[in-house]
């Protein structure tokens, strides 16, 4: 190697080198360093962020879905912000969580405190049944109107108050009809004509003579004189002037429009007979419970008076209109009436049953009603309540069937679970995103 330094004024080979070696060093220097400065600037860069996704965060009580870092005054009620945790996980993780609910944590004594108690869901079946106020009517095919079909007057009651117990068959009043009187003698005299010419050799004068008798006794009958009467004329041949008019059947006498002494015109109601052995009661049922009305579907009638009183009976009749000023349909129910405990204008208390249904089983006090979906929180773990939205498919009896949104053997809260959708709420409220951050 050439050891001079300079060689007419100019820099050796071995000096350029040297040079070269020094600038390189130092450049790898800069960079070394310029790369670590950008390393730790951007590990700052994270931690800044972290600590803003970490920091505190207010919300307004009356406003949740108001939201701060700085404490304030809510925009929309003008109250103090209050510091709230932001909740971790705050999506819904199970199938079938509720829109707009998230998760609730709490441990053991929280919930203790909180006064959340859970039931265990199984399999079951409940049957509704609908209650309603009857109203006890007589048994329209047991009633009888007692009329005459001649004019007459009404020489005798022997029936004379409303409410009187009457048997088939027992007298009723006394009837004086001049046409009935003029009716009898025919037959009488038919009768004696027929007597007459029984011996005659003619055949044609005899049968004639006997059907004149035959009409005689039919045009009485058809007058409803009593079989029992016509055939004492015919023994008797003595006609009356009154006849005794006799009751068509049992029960109580309900209506009564005549006195003695009373003008009869043919077809005129003289009194009404009621048989009360068997009853019927009319209720009225809101639409939503139109599925208990069926025919032949079981009921149950008590008494307010008596409640230990208790009649079975069965769905006789569903009637084809509703009430369009009450929104009911009314029913009808027929029931035996032993004793008369059931009594015309009395009002009772009617049970109907609705078919069975089957399901998944919970107390009717898990399940939050919102008006448009039904929801209750399933403790997924110990402390920990996931909000569910479920279909209910009957409730009654303070159970309900769910039809889904739940398995069998999952724990439900059926105590404090408003306490769990309020919170719920809240918690969704201030992790989702919203119009009034960084106020």
């Amino acid at each position: 190697m050439d050891s001079t330094p300079t060689r007419g004024g100019r820099l050796t080979r071995s000096t350029w080198l040297a040079l070269g070696t020094v600038v390189a060093l130092v450049l790898g220097v800069l960079i070394v360093a310029g790369w670590a400065g950008m390393d730790k600037l951007h590990k700052r860069g994270h931690a800044a962020s972290a600590d803003h996704n970490h920091q505190d965060l207010y919300s307004c009580p009356m406003h949740p879905e108001v939201r701060s870092h700085e404490p304030g005054e809510c925009p929309i009620c003008g109250m103090d912000l209050v510091k709230v945790e932001s909740p971790s996980g705050a999506g819904p993780s199970a199938t079938g969580a509720a829109e707009g609910l998230v998760p609730v944590h709490a441990d053991a004594e929280a919930a203790r405190l909180a006064g959340v108690r859970t039931v265990e869901a199984g399999p079951g079946s409940i049957a509704a049944t609908v209650r309603a106020v009857g109203n006890v009517v007589p048994h329209e095919g047991r009633v009888r109107h007692v009329t005459t079909k001649v004019a007459g007057w009404i020489e005798k009651l022997h029936v004379n108050a409303t409410g009187q117990m009457v048997r088939a068959g027992e007298p009723l009043f006394e009837l004086y009809s001049p046409e009935l009187l003029a009716t009898q003698e025919e037959y009488v005299r038919a009768l004696r004509t027929a007597e007459e010419l029984s011996t005659s050799s003619l055949p044609e004068v005899r049968r004639g003579a006997e059907d004149l008798a035959v009409a005689a006794r039919r045009r009485l009958e058809l007058f409803d004189v009593p079989s029992s009467f016509v055939e004492q004329l015919r023994r008797t041949r003595q006609p009356t002037r009154t006849i005794v008019f006799r009751a068509p059947f049992g029960g109580y006498v309900s209506e009564k429009a005549v006195v003695e002494g009373h003008k009869v015109e043919p077809g005129a109601d003289l009194m009404t007979i009621t048989d009360l052995s068997r009853i019927w009661v009319t209720a009225q049922i809101y639409e939503a419970e139109a599925s208990a009305a069926r025919v032949g579907s079981p009921a149950t009638v008590s008494l307010q008076y008596d409640p230990s009183v208790s009649l079975r009976g069965r769905v006789s009749l569903v009637y084809p209109t509703v009430d369009t000023e009450t929104r009911t349909l009314q029913v009808r129910v027929e029931f035996a009436n032993p004793g008369l405990v059931l009594k015309p204008g009395m009002f009772v208390n009617v049970e109907l049953e609705r078919a069975r249904a089957g399901g998944l089983v919970v107390p009717d006090s898990a399940v939050i009603d919102t008006g448009t979906r039904q929801v209750v929180f399933v403790e997924a773990a110990p402390g920990h309540f996931e909000p569910r939205e479920v279909k209910v498919g009957m409730r009654a009896d303070g159970k309900a069937v769910l039809s889904a949104g739940i398995e069998a053997g999952e724990r439900v809260a059926v105590a404090a679970n408003f306490l769990l959708d309020s919170e719920s709420r809240l918690r969704g409220a201030v992790s989702g995103p919203s119009a009034h951050e960084g106020h």
